[in-house]
């Protein structure tokens, strides 16, 4: 909770310098000032002040503002192809304001939540056929490739163009395009191995909804403990450099951070929950983002036998 209130106060600063910086110098655009302020000094500034102190109410009152701004500034900037920074800078207030809110009503961020529902971590079904499964998986690959690494990246390269926000040194945009495919092809390479690893050693898919029955330490898992997060990652990077979208590779970059600090504890509680030591000791000998450049053995695992999937 305190870290929560600490944020708030250091938002209450931001929002009143960066009020005084506009008084100054007026830089909204074709927005009147005094009739942006009248609504954003007291249910921005000032109730993040009041939060910061540990009024809840003012808590919600701050961050709920701070999202509606959010989404009619990202409007505003759209329609008018202004005030694009302001869209960037506010997307990061509203992220930080709702992590705030939730510290400061929660005590805690309820990461769980994203697993809720469909997304809730749950064994496949021991009577599906391996067919099925790498049926599956190539579905999700299909899907999700094309909506995480096609339809939102050239989304956001397009908001960027619109904002006014593209690289301007095109020499090395126009460099970095080649380097990215090669990357592309590369990660995703990674990504369809472990895919493939998973559907065909684990009686599962990658999918929540029909995780593995049986503990993977099998083809890139022998390097690395989550090479499909980790092609996902570079995946989207490389998309970035091959858009010559800076905001794309940002977009890939928060997506690791939530993937590593949300998403990750999670999966592996759940997978320490149903392997127990097989999953501790193999946690302990391969680590989650760098590879090991052997392959881990069956004797670091504490198996006699030799092929590693349990």
């Amino acid at each position: 909770m305190q870290w929560g209130r600490r944020y708030l106060a250091v938002q209450a600063v931001a929002g009143a310098a960066w009020w005084i910086a506009v008084w100054i110098s007026p830089t909204l655009g074709g927005l009147d000032p005094v009739a942006v302020a009248i609504l954003d000094v007291p249910l921005f500034v000032v109730a993040s002040a009041i939060a910061a102190s540990g009024v809840r109410a003012a808590a919600v009152v701050a961050t709920v503002w701070t999202m509606l701004v959010t989404i009619g500034l990202a409007g505003y900037a759209t329609v008018t192809g202004e005030a694009g920074w302001g869209v960037v800078f506010m997307i990061a207030a509203s992220c930080g304001s709702a992590v705030a809110l939730c510290l400061v009503l929660l005590g805690r961020v309820p990461t769980e939540w994203i697993i809720a529902g469909p997304f809730a971590f749950r064994p496949a079904g021991t009577r599906t056929s391996p067919t099925a499964h790498v049926w599956a998986t190539a579905a999700q690959i299909v899907v999700f490739w094309g909506l995480f690494l096609w339809v939102f990246p050239v989304l956001i390269a397009a908001l960027e163009q619109r904002w006014g926000l593209s690289a301007t040194v095109p020499w090395l945009v126009d460099a970095a395009r080649p380097v990215g495919v090669v990357v592309f092809v590369l990660a995703s390479a990674l990504g369809i191995w472990a895919a493939a690893t998973m559907s065909t050693r684990g009686d599962g898919t990658p999918l929540p909804a029909a995780m593995p029955n049986r503990l993977v330490i099998a083809g890139p898992y022998r390097h690395v403990r989550n090479p499909m997060a980790l092609a996902g990652i570079v995946q989207g990077a490389a998309v970035g450099l091959v858009l010559g979208s800076w905001l794309v590779v940002a977009y890939a970059i928060a997506g690791s951070l939530l993937w590593n600090f949300a998403i990750r504890p999670l999966e592996e509680a759940d997978l320490e929950a149903r392997f127990g030591d097989d999953f501790r000791r193999y946690r302990a000998a391969v680590r989650c983002w760098r590879p090991r450049l052997t392959a881990v053995s069956a004797a670091e695992l504490g198996r006699e036998a030799s092929p590693l999937t349990r």
